[in-house]
């Protein structure tokens, strides 16, 4: 099989693997190579798989969409962040957290800006057309 995990920027992996393992909104599930067709909404968590060397690997990811068709699993996702070990992705997952949340801050910031902005000159306009 041939996992590829695709970000909205980049494809983040691609690489041959023998087992995918995931958590959908149902509870977690394997994929093997001859295992049929599959679709599933991903929760965000932990993607395991095992490479070509029988090695297990970590991917946490933040939800998105696991297609399994023929030999090709995709994995489409907002982010995912890799790690040696558990321990290792724990504190990258971490670091994502506190990054995204510091980007939404400063655009729910500039919303509010130019909310207040719109709404004065709003009121700009309604006092001059009284005049």
């Amino acid at each position: 099989m041939n996992l590829k995990i695709l970000l909205p920027t980049e494809v983040y992996l691609d690489q041959p693997v023998k087992k995918v393992v995931a958590e959908g909104e149902n509870g977690a599930f394997c994929l093997l190579p001859k295992h049929v067709d599959f679709v599933s909404a991903l929760t965000p968590g932990i993607v395991t798989y095992t490479d070509p060397q029988g090695r297990e690997q970590y991917v946490g990811v933040g939800g998105g969409v696991l297609v399994k068709q023929g030999a090709e699993v995709r994995i489409a996702a907002l982010y995912a962040v890799t790690g040696e070990d558990l321990g290792s992705l724990r504190e990258r997952v971490i670091e994502q957290f506190v990054a995204s949340e510091e980007r939404e801050r400063t655009a729910r910031t500039a919303i509010a800006e130019l909310e207040s902005s719109f709404l004065r000159r709003f009121v700009e306009l309604g006092a001059t057309a009284d005049v």
